[in-house]
């Protein structure tokens, strides 16, 4: 006979029903299996280093195809949205029925994405090459985020940073690559890049093979809210506040990846090349800062990290643009430093306030994440067209001031920090 299932300390929700699924609330193994972690990691490394390549591409395209910023940031748009508007939906179904080898499959998007891109001739062609690119992250992030969860040994924030780490370190590394291969030889080159989509599809073929005897079907029984843990609004208003906190975190970021080259171009008179390499100090020292958020936050409790993330880097994010060019590269890593580690903290935080909701709260909250991205970085590159590049940073530098809302995150019980 079934016994009834008690859920962990960390679920905060009222009692609520869960149907037949798979892996709804995934189950850590005794300790962290830290080869899949490693694995989906570097997997996230080269998801993202194919990614940021399109950012980075920005300049070549401008001045190849005539476009204005506007124009720019509706490319940011036309990959962002499609991630944003597909990984809640990816994450509701995989909820129900999990996808072991969705992954591989969805990395073939971004395949196909990328030879298309090297070979687009007219701005129409750009976009769809974008959006095919944003179709592949919108099917890794929602079930990758659940295998690392799977793979933590209950050390979710840990696990959760070093899923990031990959990331991070991936978007830092575009920059990098454009500078020294798509700049010299030009938009066709970014069909090498193809080779890094086809490794990664080999990697996550094999993840998915450890996954699928790791699923186990679970009967409907009831879910039963923590004692301690905030009511079913409070969770509402929490859930809000993450998604304006994320909001005030990812539009910066976007503003400096979308942007930064050229506002370094215009202010400083710096070569393309060299702007490449400031971009990538800022979003290298984003991957260190977003590695270690998560742990910090397993070990003092994610609301302290949360408020130090974002309300600490008003101060940096106000004096940068009125810094000189040496002086801001110092500060653009310690602004990266300090908000990107709240970002394992917001999302962990997320999942434990709807923990049979995994997979959909994942993919909101990395839908938002891109999806906020995309459309700032379009409405910016809009107000940058009728002002400039500098008047953009002098707005963007309040942002972290919306840090000041986590007053309003509830506190969560000793277990589900």
């Amino acid at each position: 006979m079934n016994k009834p299932v008690v859920v962990p300390e960390e679920t905060l929700t009222e009692p609520v029903v869960v149907a037949d699924v798979a892996s709804a609330v995934p189950k850590p193994s005794a300790g962290p299996a830290y080869i899949v972690l490693a694995g989906i990691s570097f997997s996230h490394f080269l998801n993202d280093t194919m990614q940021s390549l399109i950012a980075s591409v920005y300049p070549i395209l401008k001045d190849t195809y005539a476009l204005d910023f506007a124009q720019i940031g509706m490319i940011t748009l036309a990959f962002q949205f499609t991630a944003s508007l597909l990984q809640p939906v990816v994450g509701h179904y995989t909820d129900k029925k999990a996808q072991p080898y969705s992954l591989s499959i969805g990395m073939a998007s971004t395949f196909f994405g990328l030879l298309l891109l090297s070979a687009a001739h007219q701005y129409l062609v750009i976009l769809v090459a974008a959006a095919l690119v944003g179709l592949g992250s919108a099917v890794f992030h929602p079930e990758s985020a659940r295998i690392a969860r799977l793979a933590s040994g209950g050390r979710y924030g840990f696990a959760q940073s070093v899923f990031q780490l990959g990331g991070s370190f991936g978007t830092s590394m575009g920059p990098v690559l454009a500078a020294l291969i798509v700049v010299p030889f030009g938009q066709g080159s970014i069909a090498w890049f193809s080779s890094i989509a086809f490794l990664a599809i080999l990697i996550l073929w094999r993840i998915g093979r450890w996954y699928a005897p790791q699923i186990t079907t679970k009967k409907e029984k009831p879910i039963h809210a923590h004692p301690d843990g905030p009511s079913s609004r409070r969770v509402a208003v929490a859930l809000l506040v993450l998604v304006a906190l994320l909001f005030s975190k990812q539009l910066y970021v976007s503003s400096l990846s979308s942007y930064y080259i050229f506002y370094l171009i215009d202010r400083f008179g710096v070569s393309t090349q060299a702007a490449q390499i400031y971009l990538f100090i800022f979003l290298a020292a984003n991957a260190v800062g977003a590695f270690f958020g998560g742990p910090l936050g397993d070990r003092f409790g994610r609301k302290i990290v949360i408020w130090i993330s974002i309300v600490g880097a008003l101060p940096f994010t106000l004096a940068l643009p009125h810094a000189g060019l040496y002086a801001s590269a110092v500060l653009s890593v310690i602004i990266g430093l300090i908000i990107s580690s709240t970002t394992s903290s917001i999302i962990v935080f997320a999942q434990e306030l709807v923990p049979h909701r995994f997979g959909m709260i994942s993919g909101v909250f990395f839908g938002v994440a891109f999806g906020i991205g995309g459309l700032g970085a379009a409405v910016l590159g809009k107000l940058a067209d009728h002002t400039s590049i500098e008047f953009v940073y002098q707005v963007c530098a309040y942002l972290p001031a919306i840090g000041l809302l986590a007053v309003f995150l509830p506190k969560l019980p000793q277990h589900a920090r």
